[in-house]
C-alpha cells in the first residue's frame, strides 16, 4: 500500500480554509470517488498554522499516472505546488471499532449537504480538523476508554 501526503501553508495565498472547504464541498467529491485503486482520501485543515492538505491511501504501491487522476484543484486554487509532499510505504493498517457504515462525505465541508452521511459508491472522503478546534467533528476518547479500563479501576502488570 502507498500513502501520499501533501499540504500547503495558506499564508500569502488567495485561499483560506473556508474557501478550500467550499471548493471541496461543491466541486471535489465526484471527481475522486471513481479513481481506481484509491482506498481513502482525507482532506485536513489546521487553523492554527493555516494549513490545508490531503492524505491518500492507495491499495497497492502504485497509483494511476498523474494524467489519469482528477485535476489537482488545490494546486490550481492556491497557485503553487504544496509546501510538503511525501510518499510512504504503508507498513500496516488497523481499523478500530466504530459505528460508521462509511466515511463518505463526513466532516465540516459536507455538513448540511445532500452528501452528508450518504453512501456513495466509490472512495470514502473525510475532512479532519484537530480535535476540539472550531469545526472539528473529532472527539478524543478518555484514557480509560482507550485502554478499556473503567474509571476508578487500576490494572497492574507483572
Amino acid at each position: 500500500m502507498r500513502v501520499d501526503v501533501a499540504w500547503w501553508h495558506l499564508d500569502g495565498t488567495p485561499q483560506t480554509i473556508e474557501s478550500m472547504r467550499e471548493h471541496l464541498r461543491d466541486h471535489t467529491l465526484d471527481h475522486w470517488t471513481q479513481v481506481p485503486g484509491l482506498r481513502l482520501k482525507i482532506y485536513f485543515a489546521d487553523r492554527e498554522q493555516n494549513r490545508w492538505g490531503a492524505v491518500m491511501l492507495w491499495e497497492t504501491d502504485e497509483r494511476p499516472p498523474l494524467d489519469e487522476l482528477p485535476p489537482n484543484a488545490a494546486l490550481a486554487l492556491i497557485g503553487r505546488p504544496p509546501d510538503i509532499r511525501a510518499t510512504f510505504e504503508a507498513e500496516g493498517t488497523v481499523e478500530g471499532l466504530h459505528d460508521l457504515a462509511s466515511l463518505q462525505a463526513l466532516g465540516p465541508a459536507f455538513a448540511g449537504t445532500a452528501f452528508s452521511g450518504t453512501a456513495i459508491t466509490g472512495t470514502p472522503v473525510a475532512v479532519l480538523t484537530p480535535p476540539n478546534s472550531p469545526g472539528s467533528n473529532a472527539t478524543v476518547p478518555s484514557k480509560e476508554k482507550m485502554s478499556g479500563e473503567k474509571p476508578g479501576r487500576t490494572t497492574t502488570t507483572t
